[in-house]
């Protein structure tokens, strides 16, 4: 029974927040403490920042904020997503609740009643509508920005920076954000820009997760208790089992002697098959395990269907595959054995799959939609899926505490680690979720209880000035009041805080600095001159060994590109060392060479350059069936029996190798330089080596000194400086005029959206893009947006004609604007990369998709087809833009608006249901 005090407790709130009160009856269930925290706020009229845990309920608030626009009649709300994915699930759910007259949807690809009260969309469509002074932001009374940790994202971030300090002072702002550890700064900066702003923060989960280890087959708690792991207390047990086993492998280490190598060779994680077996038995499943690699997911879901794993019933198989049929329905069926579409659906069927960037949307759409309806079991992902749509299990496996950024390999941070490890725990399916840690000798359990216990994961602006971004700020407000606006950004708020720290650290370098020259000072002479001349050697040395690696990557894919069938050839190195015979020599004109090769031990695949240190020799000549099929057993061990029979050394001598890579003399001014080193008189200093040890010293803290020096000066003012640079780079080109005004140019520049904003408008201008045909349009266009996921020492081939021409001209006008960059301190605009320009060439010329994703530039193997997809569906975009750009010639438009029809097809037709 409800006591009079809580009747009186309830009647009074109902007074207070009416609106509250009648949405907790649409939703059906009590709110929790932050969520009814949040919504009082909103309906007392104040914006609202909620941090909390993935799986906390944070949407709730946003959905608040709907009720309240829809509520009050004649009132709009928009609600932002950063994904087109997480965008059409949330239209789905308002769908339902309100029905589709009152929601909208408006994404790159779809618009679907833009005029309703509620409309959902990609926070790049807001803040486009900000710059174009759109009609729909009549009556805007509230926005939801759902995810806004997105604003730290290097390549969008600036779009929720620039959204929040565009939008007019009269909309209420509903921030949605994961738990940040300097959410105060954030929210001391939202309440400069937006007015009153209440920081609601709520750390508890609403699913408790416990964290555990795995070591070797057997499973512990990482801590005994809540109060354990309050104190980073590691679990006794677990610590005693690790020594133990860290004490077997040294005592294996000493039985096989000093010169034995190498600890991961005796020690072997637990295979994964057996890892999802062990999660079934513990009642751990649905699982998703992250494996920092592509490649890795993909082997590991062939390795379970290897061991015969199979999680399903034949119920859950038929729906799968209902599911994965209704996905790929639009996709032609000659393109599905290319996209190993069977191999994958028996994955699938058996409740095992992939999620990564590198599969085909529609693939991952399915794996998706059956991992949330529980029917696959076990999803092998890479980080990716940590910022993607909607999708907790009862389980997280970590194969590895250490991921590659682009750069380097990295330790995961605490943020990351919580990031990943709050997918745990289905509310209100999971009484609770589990986060496992494979445990190896370099995991030391104590790190992963600093990892798991501790909160950090700052907020880091990344808003930066660009080209579209200044002509839009100048058009709308003019020159000063956008120097206002920017002053008045994240990052600048971010910049004027740490200057402090910098400044300090700057100072304690020059202390330290001085003792270390104190101990390298010589008597014999300046000591500082002399490393100078050794510091001349090595940065020669290192330049010349760059010269040299070019010049032998240039003779291996010369001397590939020289094969013909038959070739017998010695592949030197990785997994594929030894001999091999060209089934299919290289096809010219696209990409570096990769002919198809049968080696010695049955192997049939492609090798390219990077397999090759050097030239490729041919050794000898076989002749090789007509229509020899590799993929067939015998025909390969009668074919791999021939090579062998040419007697031909497997490895060879390495002579060759060694005598191709060395110079014949001596570079000159390497000669010079050790002269003048030998010459001066600290070279005959007994102590010199131990003086040089101290400038090393010093030389490397001046280099970093320098590096602070520049971010101090930078920081300071840095966005008003680099807007005005970007302003200098406008005028110059004829975008702004001398008085600063937006020309005719300045406008087509400002419905630009693009990285290469400035280069495409460019292009325009000059008629880079004139005369093309549709499909040597789509390709050359693509240049100014692809990026390699990896760099190459070699620059990819381009069709011959128009095409060349094209992006021979592209590249030089590039070559222009960054020099021009250069003359005001700025480098914004990256050099355009041609490596997409013959996928897209042939994709709009209408070939298979066999042979367009075997022409990709600076892939092991075939571009994976999700690459693919991604890229071609930005040119489609950019070809959007062209087609309506009124600095196109009409011939530019019409090739744009064909290229669209024959870039639109197949893969890239499908749309994902709504």
């Amino acid at each position: 029974m409800t006591s009079p005090a809580e009747k009186y407790a309830r009647s009074k709130r109902r007074a207070q927040f009416p609106a509250l009160e009648d949405f907790m009856v649409d939703v059906g269930f009590d709110l929790d403490d932050f969520q009814r925290s949040a919504c009082e706020s909103l309906e007392r009229g104040s914006g609202v920042l909620v941090c909390a845990p993935t799986g906390a309920g944070k949407t709730v608030v946003g959905e608040f904020a709907v009720h309240l626009a829809l509520r009050a009649g004649e009132r709009k709300c928009f609600y932002t997503t950063p994904i087109k994915a997480l965008s059409n699930q949330k239209y789905h759910d308002l769908v339902e609740r309100y029905g589709p007259d009152k929601v909208g949807l408006l994404t790159g690809d779809n618009a679907i009643n833009g005029d309703a009260p509620v409309v959902v969309m990609t926070t790049e469509v807001l803040r486009n509508m900000l710059y174009s002074g759109s009609g729909s932001l009549k009556g805007l009374a509230y926005v939801v920005m759902d995810e806004v940790h997105y604003l730290a994202d290097r390549f969008r971030g600036a779009v929720w920076e620039e959204v929040i300090i565009h939008l007019p002072a009269s909309v209420t702002l509903v921030s949605l954000s994961a738990t940040v550890s300097n959410y105060e700064e954030f929210a001391d900066w939202l309440v400069t820009v937006r007015g009153e702003t209440e920081v609601v923060v709520s750390e508890h989960r609403p699913v408790p997760l416990w964290q555990h280890m795995l070591v070797g087959r057997r499973m512990f708690d990482l801590f005994h208790d809540a109060d354990a792991a309050r104190k980073h207390d590691v679990h006794p047990e677990l610590l005693r089992y690790t020594r133990e086993m860290e004490r077997r492998l040294e005592l294996t280490d000493r039985a096989h002697g000093p010169g034995f190598r190498g600890r991961s060779r005796r020690w072997q994680p637990p295979p994964r098959p057996e890892v999802v077996d062990r999660l079934e038995r513990g009642g751990l499943l649905p699982a998703i395990l992250f494996i920092f690699s592509r490649a890795g997911c993909d082997a590991a879901v062939q390795q379970c269907l290897s061991a015969g794993l199979r999680l399903t019933d034949s119920d859950e198989r038929a729906e799968i595959r209902r599911i994965a049929d209704a996905r790929v329905a639009g996709i032609p069926r000659e393109d599905l054995s290319v996209l190993g579409y069977w191999e994958w659906l028996d994955g699938l069927e058996r409740g095992v799959a992939a999620h990564h960037a590198g599969m085909l949307p529609a693939f991952k759409e399915a794996v998706e939609e059956c991992f949330v309806r529980g029917l696959v079991k076990a999803v092998f992902a890479t980080e990716t899926l940590a910022l993607g749509i909607n999708m907790p299990a009862r389980c997280v496996v970590l194969e590895r505490l250490v991921k590659f950024n682009g750069e380097a390999h990295v330790d995961l941070t605490p943020g990351e680690y919580t990031q990943l490890t709050g997918r745990a725990g289905r509310r209100g399916i999971d009484v609770e979720g589990h986060a496992v840690v494979l445990w190896s000798p370099e995991v030391d359990p104590r790190h992963v209880a600093g990892l798991a216990s501790t909160r950090t994961y700052p907020l880091r602006s990344s808003f930066r000035p660009s080209y579209n971004m200044a002509v839009n700020l100048v058009g709308s407000v003019g020159a000063d009041r956008a120097h206002d606006l920017l002053e008045s950004s994240f990052a600048q708020f971010q910049a004027d805080r740490s200057v402090v720290g910098l400044a300090r650290q700057v100072q304690r370098n020059i202390d330290t600095m001085q003792t270390y020259g104190e101990d390298a000072a010589c008597h014999h002479g300046d000591f500082d001159e002399y490393f100078a001349i050794r510091v001349a050697i090595a940065d020669r040395e290192k330049a010349l060994a760059r010269q040299g690696a070019s010049q032998r990557r240039a003779a291996a894919v010369s001397s590939l590109e020289r094969l013909r069938v038959g070739d017998v050839i010695r592949v030197p190195q990785g997994r594929r060392a030894g001999l091999a015979v060209v089934l299919e020599a290289p096809t010219g004109g696209f990409g570096e060479p990769r002919p198809l090769v049968l080696t010695q031990d049955r192997w049939a695949g492609r090798v390219s350059p990077a397999d090759f240190p050097g030239a490729a020799e041919v050794l000898e000549r076989i002749r090789v069936p007509k229509h020899f099929n590799h993929r067939s057993p015998a025909a390969r061990r009668d074919l791999a029996a021939q090579v062998s029979a040419t007697g031909l050394d497997r490895h060879g001598s390495g002579r060759r190798g060694r005598r191709g890579g060395g110079n014949t003399g001596e570079d000159a001014e390497i000669a010079l330089l050790k002269v003048q080193m030998r010459q001066h008189p600290c070279h005959a200093c007994p102590e010199r080596e131990e003086h040089a040890r101290w400038a090393e010293r010093r030389h490397r803290l001046q280099r970093d000194t320098d590096a602070l020096r520049d971010k101090v000066a930078g920081r300071t003012g840095s966005l008003a400086r680099t807007f005005d640079q970007v302003c200098a780079v406008l005028r110059d080109r004829g975008y702004l005029s001398p008085a600063g005004d937006v020309t005719e140019a300045g406008r087509m520049l400002g419905r630009i959206w693009s990285e290469a904003d400035l280069l495409v408008a460019e292009c325009l201008r000059q008629g880079v893009w004139e005369g093309l045909e549709p499909d040597e349009l789509a390709a050359a266009v693509s240049m100014v947006l692809y990026e390699s996921r990896r760099e190459g020492d070699d620059r990819a081939s381009v069709p011959k004609g128009p095409i060349t021409a094209a992006v021979d001209a592209g590249t030089k006008l590039w070559a222009e604007i960054a020099a021009d960059e250069a003359d005001h301190g700025l480098q914004l605009t990256r050099e355009p990369d041609p490596g997409f320009v013959w996928p897209m060439y042939r994709w709009a010329r209408g070939e298979p998709l066999a042979q367009v994703l075997a022409s990709g530039h600076n892939y092991d193997a075939d571009m994976p087809a999700g690459d693919f997809v991604r890229w071609a569906r930005q040119v489609l975009d950019l070809l959007g833009q062209v087609k309506d750009a009124p600095a196109a010639s009409e011939g530019v438009r019409s090739a744009a608006r064909k290229a669209i029809k024959a870039v639109n097809r197949g893969v890239l037709a499908y749309q994902a249901e709504l």
